[in-house]
């Protein structure tokens, strides 16, 4: 098992905390983002997405992290990400994917860089816009946590809702994000950094990341 990421990439340490969490073992190779070398032919003839992470296994390529997530717990069903209960299932799935599809797009690199070049943005500029997209959806995300009295985790354990949290929190606190006002998510991102599985996948203690070079 081998997976193709960038060490920044929400999405890719999303699959990093998955297979962390599975106890998988893999090859990490690093993607160079910055460099676009996931829009060259090497790697869009294996993902035409031209996009990481790429999950090579038994010589098969799997792309787009949330599917490759749910394979994952579909094909090693041990240590599941996902629990039991079809409404707890739905649970996890309903917040996990309000981050996936409300957020990633807008808060991409391409996006971000396209502001930067194509309509002259400054970086203030930038992050402003990253800010305001973020509260678009993490306000009622926390919400959501408050209605469901959630604890350390969503559920019982770390899963498939803080596979996606937990980059993403990342991401917004590089750009200076207030969670001042967001004490549920706040206590899951500390609960799942004490953890060695997150400790493991997070950017800070990948090979890439130009600190540990």
């Amino acid at each position: 098992m081998r997976l193709h990421g960038y060490y920044r990439s929400s999405t890719s340490y999303r699959l990093r905390i998955a297979l962390e969490l599975k106890r998988l073992e893999y090859e990490y190779v690093p993607v160079n983002l910055l460099t676009s070398e996931q829009k060259g032919e090497a790697f869009t003839s294996r993902n035409p997405f031209g996009s990481v992470p790429l999950l090579e296994v038994d010589g098969r390529d799997y792309v787009q992290s949330m599917a490759q997530i749910e394979w994952l717990d579909e094909a090693f069903p041990e240590r599941p990400l996902l629990p039991e209960a079809i409404e707890d299932r739905y649970v996890a799935r309903e917040l996990a994917y309000a981050i996936a599809t409300e957020l990633h797009a807008p808060l991409n690199l391409p996006v971000l860089k396209y502001l930067a070049n194509e309509y002259g943005k400054s970086q203030d500029e930038i992050g402003a816009w990253y800010r305001h997209w973020l509260a678009r959806t993490l306000d009622p995300l926390e919400a959501r946590l408050a209605q469901l009295d959630t604890g350390e985790f969503l559920f019982d354990a770390p899963g498939f809702f803080e596979v996606c949290l937990l980059p993403q929190v990342y991401n917004a606190r590089r750009f200076e994000f207030d969670f001042g006002d967001k004490p549920h998510i706040e206590r899951i991102e500390k609960a799942c950094l004490a953890l060695p599985e997150f400790q493991r996948a997070h950017p800070d203690a990948q090979p890439d990341n130009p600190e540990n070079q």
